[in-house]
């Protein structure tokens, strides 16, 4: 095949991957390592092993190191810093350990039976830094979704992940050195070791003000493709430094990543370097999957299964145990073991790099590899099922969850009319703080312990507590709540909040806050009572003020904003009218109206064009079924007894129509 064919070949094979698996929820890494078993020479044979491949399937690691080294700022680090040196190291080094000890124990029983055991110490070591490995990719996709990264067992797992990240740097340096004597192995780990620390207190110590200043040099110019050109620049060029100093590609993306870590550019850095961290890093997995061969699988399928279970086993009983002695709750051990007894993808670069260093025999390359595979494909059931596997492994996790509950709950129990705000970011506390002003009691849920923690201090009402899960929005009064705020934006946590409070307490008014109006008719049709899109409201503000500051009267800047948002926000178009109200006297302000339909009105089962309410000037903003369920308003919409609708337009207008629902 020619260098096109190669490619397309590769390309093909991975948009089917990534598309068979996104429709099965599924992580795109097992679609990738699919795809690479059904092309490789061990199957159809579409594509053989190259050389060029391979060392552009390196250059995917290189970026996942620098994806991963720019998650390594200092003040993470502080702020996990048990989690990570102590659970993790100690998840880390136990885990090799268990895996040396595993093998003497095998070795020495073949040995009596008269046989000989085929895996060395070295391979040994290899296999247990492997097997070490949990998914960050897998994972931390996962908690996100469950929104458990801020989570007493999210925390505990991020920090195993980074140090397990970590700790793939010197494991890098390792294992090729295992392939020497024993006195070469200790002048080269020690002469790799001195070039390790020389250079990284070289770049570490100056490289941080010479980085900072050179992207800032770099920036000025306000050219994106300069800026793309000098990031993959520092990041190959770092790597091709540490290697030639004799340690690894990977090694010097790291490194890049934590110096541009500590400067502004990080998140700028995040989003340009992602398209080429994805697709490289697949490549990669897809030269993974062709080194799989089915062969030994189905001849020894009862060793794939055993090294399956086995070392997941294993690992969830050493993380849960350790967790346990870093004085975990027993159920928030039992998870973190749970969410990190897979394999992951660092597993898959220290097995192949074993391979090639001649550590493993090429018998044990395949059952491993279907091992590590078949650890990650049961990933999401295990997360998926954790509450149900730890409440029949523990008995007092649903007392820690009971007295959590109760917590809130003692907290809301004389509280009236409120509003639940979930989430305590930025957003929420603003709300909060106009609220307070207004005399309006809340209820705040977060999942930040420190901020939990700090706020509750300072006299706020915030708890701990997860807003997706009925339970904590039960304890939150939502029964008796005047309205829900989601004050962060994540779709999928606003639906099943959005679900949660439909099917308990469906007369409940819910506002959703979102980055722009991408997903607005998703939510409207959960039941979103309000969409407040961050992009909207910012270009109103900048449109305001860029009127003003070109002469366009205040009085008529103020009026163009105000019909921008009335067209845009249904609640806006108009005002409730009451007796109090400070514009009681306009008869030319649009007004507000709700309307509840007998449940034997005569519209029943009629469209809502047959009221002919838009000749009236009367618009409908939204209905709300007599079950509560919220429905997209149209012309074609039929009517049922029951429905309440809000209905917007002049008073006499309004009266007109409000006689024809009712008449």
């Amino acid at each position: 095949m020619t260098s096109l064919d190669l490619a397309l070949l590769y390309l093909v094979a991975a948009v089917l991957g990534v598309v068979a698996c996104r429709s099965l929820k599924l992580p795109p890494m097992l679609g990738y390592l699919a795809v690479g078993v059904l092309i490789g020479p061990n199957a159809l044979a579409f594509a053989h092993d190259s050389a060029s491949i391979e060392y552009l399937a390196e250059f995917g690691v290189v970026f996942l190191m620098f994806a991963i080294g720019l998650e390594f700022n200092l003040p993470k680090l502080r702020a996990l810093r048990t989690a990570v040196f102590g659970l993790g190291l100690a998840q880390v080094l136990l885990t090799v350990a268990g895996a040396l000890a595993g093998n003497v124990l095998l070795a020495t029983g073949f040995a009596l039976l008269g046989r000989a055991w085929e895996l060395p110490w070295k391979g040994a070591l290899v296999l247990g830094a492997a097997m070490a490995m949990s998914s960050t990719a897998i994972v931390v996709k996962l908690m996100a979704e469950r929104l458990e990264l801020e989570s007493p067992h999210g925390r505990l797992v991020m920090g195993a992940l980074l140090f397990q990240d970590l700790a793939v740097v010197p494991l890098l340096v390792l294992i090729p050195a295992l392939n020497s004597s024993g006195g070469q192995m200790v002048n080269a780990l020690a002469w790799a070791g001195l070039k390790a620390v020389a250079l990284l207190t070289l770049l570490l110590y100056g490289g941080q003000k010479a980085m900072r200043w050179w992207l800032t040099l770099v920036a000025r110019r306000k050219s994106d493709e300069l800026f793309m050109l000098n990031l993959l620049l520092v990041t190959l060029g770092l790597a091709w430094l540490t290697e030639h100093f004799g340690l690894s590609l990977a090694l010097g993306a790291f490194v890049a990543g934590m110096l541009i870590a500590e400067t502004e550019y990080k998140h700028q850095v995040e989003t340009d370097i992602r398209p080429f961290h994805d697709v490289l890093l697949g490549l990669f997995f897809i030269t993974i999957g062709m080194k799989l061969d089915w062969h030994p699988l189905v001849e020894s399928w009862w060793l794939v299964v055993m090294l399956t279970a086995l070392p997941v086993l294993a690992k969830f009983a050493l993380i849960a145990g350790l967790a346990r002695l870093f004085k975990s709750p027993p159920g928030v051990a039992l998870r973190t073991g749970l969410y990190l007894a897979q394999a992951g993808e660092f597993g898959f670069v220290l097995l192949t790099l074993g391979a090639q260093h001649q550590l493993i025999a090429p018998q044990w390359v395949s059952p491993v590899l279907a091992s590590m595979v078949l650890s990650m494909l049961a990933t999401p059931l295990l997360i998926l099922y954790s509450n149900r596997i730890v409440m029949k492994l523990s008995s007092s996790d649903w007392l820690m969850q009971s007295v959590q509950l109760t917590t809130i709950a003692r907290k809301s129990i004389q509280t009236e009319a409120h509003v639940i705000i979930c989430g305590y970011g930025r957003s929420g506390q603003n709300l909060a703080r106009l609220l307070e002003g207004e005399h309006i009691p809340y209820m705040a849920l977060d999942l930040d312990p420190d901020r939990v923690r700090q706020a509750a201090a300072a006299g706020q009402s915030v708890v701990f507590g997860d807003a997706a899960k009925v339970q904590s929005l039960m304890a939150a009064g939502l029964a008796r709540a005047s309205a829900v705020v989601v004050s962060y934006h994540d779709t999928p946590s606003a639906l099943r909040i959005l679900h949660l409070v439909r099917t308990h307490a469906p007369r409940v008014p819910v506002v959703v806050r979102t980055i722009d109006d991408a997903d607005l008719e998703k939510l409207k049709a959960a039941g979103a009572t309000e969409v407040v899109p961050e992009a909207i409201e910012g270009s109103l503000m900048l449109a305001s003020h860029a009127l003003a500051l070109v002469g366009v009267p205040m009085r008529r800047v103020i009026r163009i904003t105000r019909d921008a948002r009335d067209r845009r926000y249904g609640l806006l178009r108009g005002y409730f009218h009451g007796a109090d109200d400070d514009t009681a006297d306009e008869l030319d302000q649009a007004r507000l109206a709700s309307v509840t339909l007998p449940s034997d009105s005569a519209h029943g089962g009629h469209a809502l064009e047959e009221l002919a309410l838009q000749a009236m000037g009367v618009a409908v903003l939204s209905l709300r079924r007599a079950s509560g369920k919220a429905v997209l308003v149209d012309e074609r919409t039929a009517l049922a007894g029951g429905d309440t609708l809000v209905i917007s337009g002049m008073p006499a207008a309004l009266a007109l129509a409000e006689a024809r629902l009712l008449g």
